[in-house]
């Protein structure tokens, strides 16, 4: 999202740069970045808490003199000592999950402390803005949802048929995919056990996992008790999702929390029926029902494993869901409306050369 946003943005109201507090790993994201001459500067941040962050950052930014300081996930921490320090004129955060679960409990301290000093912060949906009101008691903070490059999902590089082929999938299998970490918000084991009690029965069924995480050497130890190493494959990262998603029948997301996610807004733009959770601001997504897509009760793998059978067992109705998703992801999810909200925010908060105004709850 983060990228997305700085490629996007106007270049003759806005010079962009990243901070990235760690180093480059040789990701397609790093290249693309580089490619758009974005500058990116990498701070070598060791895992885990690490004081030296809170220099490098301070003189990076002391370098760069931002009219903008725009921070995402657990990276606040680092950055909150030079902003109220310099007192910027725009401080902003985007909360891209459950307030609870963004960060840890002294990340939320750091966070309290941070909207009460003037950062604002951006909620991505109705249900992440309730939980700010929730965990820190302030209000009257903008929302502004995700977007994503719609033509990318639309118009893939490669076609359905020459995919499947590459990677070794029949025409005639009815593929279910999942695009997640695998982690437990994302919850792959709970996903693998309804298509097993399910889907799999049918051999044409197929379901691909792709991400990496902690919990790959448990779900392999799963698949192998199941005897599925034959239906279930574990990809890892891939640079090719608009193609793998649109090469498969069926888009599944098992969390049991969630913001705003962008893989269930890219499987939509590429025209596939969802199956999902409903956790989060997934349900501002999906409209549930055979509309887009199904959303069924989190940690419940009776009801996943009823939604994966039906969808495998009824072909018109992936057509007409597919096409009702497409429908909506090109009305509600391109990323120039995300952008120029942020654009609007930006300017808003420099002109007046402070935070935005939110109040404090009782």
């Amino acid at each position: 999202m983060a990228a997305n946003l700085m490629r996007t943005l106007d270049r003759e109201q806005f010079e962009v740069g990243a901070i990235s507090l760690f180093d480059p790993s040789g990701t397609e994201l790093e290249a693309t970045l580089a490619q758009d001459g974005i500058p990116v500067s990498y701070l070598g941040k060791r895992r885990g808490f690490d004081p030296r962050m809170f220099v490098r950052v301070a003189r990076t930014l002391e370098r760069v003199r931002p009219h903008v300081v725009h921070t995402h996930l657990g990276v606040l921490r680092y950055v909150l000592p030079y902003m109220l320090r310099r007192r910027l004129p725009a401080m902003v955060h985007t909360v891209h999950n459950l307030a609870k679960r963004e960060v840890d409990w002294s990340g939320r301290l750091v966070h309290r402390m941070a909207f009460k000093r003037g950062v604002l912060p951006v909620a991505i949906a109705t249900e992440v803005a309730d939980s700010l009101r929730r965990c820190y008691r302030i209000d009257g903070f903008p929302l502004i949802p995700n977007g994503i490059p719609i033509g990318a999902f639309r118009q893939p590089q490669i076609g359905r048929d020459a995919w499947r082929r590459k990677e070794g999938f029949a025409p005639t299998d009815v593929l279910f995919a999942c695009v997640a970490g695998l982690r437990p918000q994302k919850n792959p084991t709970l996903l693998l056990e309804s298509f097993a009690l399910g889907a799999a029965s049918n051999p044409r069924a197929r379901l691909l996992l792709v991400g990496e995480g902690k919990l790959r050497p448990r779900l392999e130890r799963r698949i192998g008790a199941l005897g599925l190493q034959e239906r279930v494959s574990l990809v890892g990262v891939r640079s090719d999702v608009p193609e793998t998603l649109n090469a498969t029948d069926v888009f599944v997301l098992s969390s049991d929390w969630e913001g705003n996610p962008l893989s269930v807004m890219e499987a939509m733009a590429a025209g596939k029926p969802v199956i999902c959770t409903a956790v989060g601001g997934v349900p501002e997504l999906v409209d549930d029902g055979e509309v887009s897509g199904l959303l069924v009760p989190p940690g419940d793998v009776n009801a996943l494993a009823k939604a994966m059978q039906y969808l495998l067992e009824h072909r018109e109705v992936r057509n007409t869901m597919g096409k009702a998703s497409a429908t909506k992801a090109i009305e509600r999810f391109d990323l120039r409306v995300m952008v120029e909200a942020y654009e609007k925010l930006y300017r808003a908060i420099i002109v007046r050369s402070q935070p935005l105004a939110y109040t404090r709850k009782p």
